[in-house]
């Protein structure tokens, strides 16, 4: 499996031309500290390139996703409680 990059943005996009805006847009952060995994392909690399003094970037293993212990939490349904009598 292709390693993937692990990007934290770093700075605010406050006083960024509005280029910069929409490309950490589509990289799916949200603000300072946020975080996303995304795929190692020449496309995500430009984009990364483009803002690369607003963001961090590492690469992983491929073993992170989303909604691993790096990002968000899981996506996955919670099991039915119980309801009471």
């Amino acid at each position: 499996m292709k390693a993937q990059l692990l990007v934290r943005q770093t700075a605010s996009v406050i006083g960024q031309t509005e280029y910069q805006r929409k490309v950490i847009k589509g990289l799916g952060l949200r603000g300072l500290g946020s975080q996303v995994v995304v795929a190692n392909t020449p496309s995500f690399r430009g984009m990364v390139k483009k803002v690369l003094h607003l963001v961090s970037v590492q690469e992983t293993d491929g073993l992170a996703t989303n909604g691993g212990p790096l990002g968000k939490p899981s996506s996955a349904p919670k099991p039915p409680t119980p309801k009471k009598a």
